[in-house]
């Protein structure tokens, strides 16, 4: 039950085959165990010859000890000492002292630890390999108006796969035609399916990653009731999911710093016990007992003294973690990033679409003169609607959701203002939409409530922009990029789970930070940052708390990610940079799957300290016990046996996880 890497020269065996296929190990443990019981009892009630009782006990020997006899084979070869060694020489001089049922309870013991243990970490690896299997193997392809099925691995960039209602979605791509709604379960987690439309402009498309997420789908989700055309633009082994399944494998090489420790202890830890059995075998020599009984108590403490508890304790919590952090559609990149994760009290967030929606909204409007407001709103949409603006789309898409609008109604002869605004015609006035200084240009003054209006507006984030017809000021609209609506509660579910600082770092005015810092309940703002400036900002965080996380969408945040102790990018499906330097990815961006992640690792952490007590707690015991006589080899056995095992059981709560339990 050696260390991971051991682990896994044993789990190859064991997958591999065996004559009951995968789980042959556990069948043969189970044989050894009826077999044992058997003779056992038989022998009890004297139904049974001794010759025959030790035939049988033999039989048992061999089904409990077959894959760690493997094992110690490979490892001793190599000049390796480690517990299956430990285990088979004990089990052996279990034999040779006559104590039989003793030596095959020991392997029947040993044996179950090491099956539930390879189930632990296969059931771990299953719901990984599941993500796999999301993947459909063929796709139905547009060739000269007629549909063609061909396997996946045959679609090139560019093709058009059309995807029928609720069948698997076969590539990372955009949609051309249709609509429909999305179930993304699978890659995000999301458990509500997502609408999702064509794209209008096909001719200049940006890079995958800025593709607006309405219209993008990604392998293996599933869609929903319509047919829509897909336009393929990565191929499948580059698609979110085969990188997903490509880091979750990579995951067990990321040691965590416990199993590092581990590792050290035990490398020196084995030696000890081998010599101090040595040297108990020849304690006859010094007190007046038998060379037998000397031998008896040296394999009572080399079955006490083994580690095997101790060398699964941290791997089995770690896999059991990750497997689950990757069925809520979360990715953790080893054992590192999840025990830091379980231990920072600070977390720093990046503003833009990680805090805030990502893009601006319509705030206020507000009406200066006696104008009626549905007058004044169907202006401002005239005239807004016809601009590119991302401000202007913006202030014209919330207005189409007003009731009252005439859509129909369009402005004309637009023109820009440079670093001013826009000027245009509706229904033969003209109309400017801008900042003071197009008001200026105007000659229009601004009363002095109009001004302490603009700047409290300010003040709080907003951008703000005056509305003016012919020479006649009429009112202002302001728009702000507004705070996700489930950040607050998010935060204060943080801050029950122990996170006591949580900062935003932002390229925007410091007030501006200020301001939406204090309305979703962060606990500091810095505002006025560039990309650099963000990377220094980690580093003197770092400095003063140890220990940060940062959470961005990963595009531009990157560099402050890769600095900060754990970097967790949110919206990760599709983004290949977010993907490549975070050490957790959520694959939605919904900042709400951040309590979960942290409060799993929190779980992990505990569990990981929970097994390390009960693995060492064991053998502090149990050796100087088996020294003084206090306990025969029967008790060692289940005592160090029964602590793997519960260890193992231990670690598989966490595949159960959700944010109420544990």
């Amino acid at each position: 039950m050696g260390d991971h890497s051991h682990s896994h020269s044993s789990t190859e065996i064991h997958n591999h085959g065996g004559i009951f296929g995968p789980k042959t190990e556990l069948i043969f443990s189970i044989l050894a165990g009826i077999f044992l019981i058997f003779t056992f009892l038989l022998e009890s009630f004297e139904f049974i010859s001794e010759p025959l009782a030790i035939g049988l006990y033999i039989v048992s020997y061999f089904f409990g000890g077959y894959y760690a006899a493997i094992e110690a084979w490979v490892k001793t070869i190599k000049g390796e000492f480690e517990i299956d060694f430990l285990m088979i020489v004990a089990a052996i001089g279990a034999a040779y002292i006559g104590s039989w049922a003793e030596g095959a309870l020991l392997l029947f013991l040993f044996s179950l630890g090491h099956a539930l243990e390879n189930h632990a970490l296969n059931k771990a690896k299953k719901s990984i390999e599941a993500l796999g299997n999301l993947s459909p193997t063929t796709a139905f392809i547009k060739d000269n108006g007629e549909l063609k099925e061909i396997p996946i691995e045959e679609l090139k960039i560019g093709d058009v796969i059309v995807v029928k209602p609720n069948a698997k979605i076969a590539a990372d791509g955009v949609i051309i035609e249709g609509y429909s709604s999305i179930n993304q379960a699978p890659i995000t987690g999301e458990s509500i399916p997502v609408e999702k439309s064509a794209i209008t402009y096909l001719d200049n498309l940006p890079p995958f990653e800025k593709i607006e997420k309405n219209h993008v789908v990604y392998t293996g989700t599933i869609n929903g009731d319509n047919v829509i055309e897909v336009k393929v633009l990565k191929l499948s082994s580059d698609s979110t999911i085969s990188r997903l399944i490509d880091m979750v494998s990579k995951v067990e090489t990321n040691k965590s710093p416990t199993q590092r420790v581990t590792k050290k202890f035990e490398k020196w830890y084995v030696p000890v016990v081998i010599i101090m059995v040595i040297v108990l075998c020849f304690a006859f020599l010094v007190i007046d007992e038998t060379f037998n009984e000397s031998l008896y108590r040296a394999i009572c403490a080399l079955v006490a003294a083994s580690p095997c508890a101790l060398a699964i304790s941290t791997p089995s919590a770690v896999l059991s973690g990750v497997a689950r952090a990757a069925n809520k559609g979360v990715l953790i990149k080893g054992g590192k990033a999840l025990e830091d994760l379980g231990t920072l009290k600070t977390i720093a967030f990046d503003k833009t679409g990680t805090l805030t929606e990502g893009r601006p909204k319509l705030t206020n409007t507000i009406v200066f003169n006696g104008l009626p407001k549905e007058e004044f709103l169907q202006m401002v949409y005239a005239v807004e609607s016809m601009s590119n603006h991302p401000l202007a789309r913006a202030i014209s898409r919330d207005l189409r959701n007003q009731n009252g609008i005439n859509t129909s109604l369009k402005a004309e002869n637009i023109q820009a203002v440079h670093g001013m605004g826009i000027k245009a015609v509706f229904k033969n006035q003209l109309v400017y939409i801008g900042n003071e200084k197009l008001l200026d240009s105007l000659q229009l003054n601004l009363t002095e409530e109009i001004q302490e209006t603009l700047g409290s507006l300010r003040k709080e984030g907003h951008t703000a922009m005056l509305v003016a017809r012919e020479n006649e000021l009429l009112g202002l609209v302001s728009v702000m990029d507004v705070p996700r609506k489930t950040v607050p509660n998010t935060l204060k579910r943080l801050k029950s789970l122990g996170i006591s600082k949580m900062i935003m770092l932002t390229g925007d005015h410091q007030n501006v930070g200020s301001a939406i810092a204090k309305e979703i309940g962060l606990t500091e703002a810095r505002g006025n940052l560039l990309p650099e400036d963000k990377v220094e900002a980690i580093e003197e965080l770092k400095k003063r708390d140890s220990k940060i996380a940062m959470v961005g969408d990963g595009v531009n945040d990157a560099p402050a990610m890769a600095s900060s102790t754990v970097g967790i990018a949110m919206g990760a499906a599709g983004s290949d940079v977010a993907l490549e330097t975070a050490d957790v990815a959520l694959m939605s961006d919904k900042i709400e799957r951040l309590p979960f992640v942290i409060g799993l690792s929190r779980a992990s952490k505990r569990i990981i300290t929970q097994n390390l007590w009960i693995s060492l707690g064991v053998v502090a015991l149990l050796v100087p016990a088996t020294i003084i006589g206090m306990a025969n080899i029967g008790i060692a056995v289940v005592f160090h046996e029964g602590s793997t095992i519960v260890v193992v059981l231990n670690a598989l709560r966490l595949l159960a996880y959700n944010d109420k339990t544990i």
